[in-house]
């Protein structure tokens, strides 16, 4: 199997999504702080607080190249292989007949980006193949929708030859 990498738009996604979370990991992190659980004079307080605060920008800045440099995705006849991860890399092979429902789909930072997600829906879950390119991952889904009508008049068929056989 042939496996396609991410475009640049991908990673300058990621790090946006990173810089969003994180920004907002920050601002919870200081309104407790601040606010309600460590008072003035508990210093270990702060520097948990601190500690906290230094590992998220860690990870906003390591966790989308990772992500990036280990995201693969490759589509053949038979099925759809998806590998991702940060610290544990996860593997999805979904087999084409199984596919059920397809879907495309842009959130506020995808569009700013230029990128999109398809998610294939099987009778076990969804499947994900994130951070396309827009025009990509519209001719990924308009292929496998074909893929999928093939199949589906395949089986109809099928049943058919079959009925007529019972007659």
């Amino acid at each position: 199997m042939v496996y396609e990498k991410l475009s640049k738009n991908a990673l300058r996604c990621m790090y946006a999504a990173g810089a969003v979370t994180g920004v907002i990991l920050l601002a919870v992190i200081g309104a407790v702080d601040y606010f309600w659980v460590f008072p003035e004079d508990i210093v270990i307080g702060k520097w948990i607080s601190l500690g906290a605060a230094l590992f998220i920008l860690a990870d906003v800045c390591v966790s989308p190249w990772f992500r990036f440099c280990r995201y693969r995705y490759g589509i053949n006849e038979e099925c759809i292989d998806i590998q991702e991860g940060y610290l544990f890399v996860k593997r999805h092979i979904v087999p084409i007949e199984r596919l059920h429902k397809l879907e495309m789909r842009t959130g506020p930072l995808d569009r700013a980006f230029g990128v999109a997600k398809v998610i294939v829906t099987t009778a076990g879950g969804d499947v994900t193949i994130a951070f396309l390119d827009t025009e990509r991952a519209e001719r990924i889904a308009d292929t496998l929708r074909k893929r999928i009508n093939a199949i589906a008049a395949e089986q109809r068929e099928e049943r058919r030859e079959m009925d007529h056989g019972r007659e």
